[in-house]
């Protein structure tokens, strides 16, 4: 039962993450461009109906050709939301806008979009595209815990910080964060209804999502059914039958498991 429920999460993290990573990066590329098309992308917290948006809608796509890195971004920073894509922080400002806007992306697991901004070098450029139109970056340095931050930004004037896991891979020892100056026109900040104060503590850099710990309750209780089935099957209907209808099952339940365990872990693992 163990070596099943391990399996399971070695298999979540790595073949099937990266599975839902690609299809939800393509699904909210669609959305994306149909909104940028209809001009109802968000510029704010909210949507054009003044809705507060929903975790992982789609709200910029940045692209660093140093990287090689392309990947629409979505509202939220939460562990959940942060495997679909890098999150942009509630509490801040969109790319482009006057202020500081805080991203935050996975170093190794569902698509790993971060894992490689502690190579970037100052002066490197990338873009960010918003529903205001497309932004252009200039890195100032990348800095970890202790390390001096770049004086703040004037009232005109916009900064992005990308953030992300620092560590050995699934072993986070620390936060490893990227400053960019913003080179090209400042777009006006949208409103915020979100604030340092009020932002959910699962959203905070490194933080796990206790919320829906009652779904991997019930998770657990499905794969404990279904390995009770297959022990009550063997007897009575042989060994090879039962384990021809149970493999199937018992992976799917233990991806299940996995699923819920993965939100409890670090969002930026």
């Amino acid at each position: 039962m163990i070596a099943a429920l391990i399996f399971g999460f070695l298999l979540q993290v790595t073949v099937v993450g990266q599975l839902q990573h690609m299809v939800a990066q393509q699904q909210l590329t669609d959305t994306f461009r149909l909104q940028l098309a209809e001009g109802t992308a968000p510029v704010s917290e909210g949507t054009v109906d003044k809705v507060l948006l929903a975790d992982g809608a789609p709200v910029a796509l940045i692209d660093i050709p140093a990287l090689g890195v392309r990947e629409v971004i979505v509202e939220g920073t939460g562990s959940a939301t942060t495997q679909s894509g890098p999150g942009h922080r509630r509490d801040t400002v969109l790319p482009g806008q006057a202020g500081v806007s805080v991203v935050m992306g996975r170093a190794a697991a569902y698509g790993a979009p971060f894992a490689r901004i502690q190579e970037l070098r100052p002066g490197q450029k990338f873009t960010v595209l918003t529903g205001q139109g497309t932004s252009t970056f200039s890195v100032i340095g990348v800095r970890y815990a202790g390390d001096p931050a770049p004086a703040s930004p004037r009232a005109d004037q916009g900064r992005l910080i990308l953030e992300t896991a620092r560590g050995p891979a699934f072993v986070p020892s620390g936060i490893a964060r990227v400053d960019a100056e913003l080179v090209s026109e400042t777009y006006p900040a949208g409103q915020r209804q979100t604030s340092f104060a009020t932002l959910r503590p699962a959203e905070r850099e490194l933080a796990g999502d206790t919320s829906t710990v009652w779904a991997l309750v019930f998770a657990l209780q499905f794969f404990l059914l279904v390995e009770l089935a297959a022990v009550w099957c063997i007897p009575r209907v042989g060994a090879q039958k039962t384990w021809i209808v149970f493999i199937p099952v018992g992976v799917l339940s233990g991806l299940v498991v996995a699923d819920q365990v993965v939100r409890l872990l670090p969002n930026l693992l």
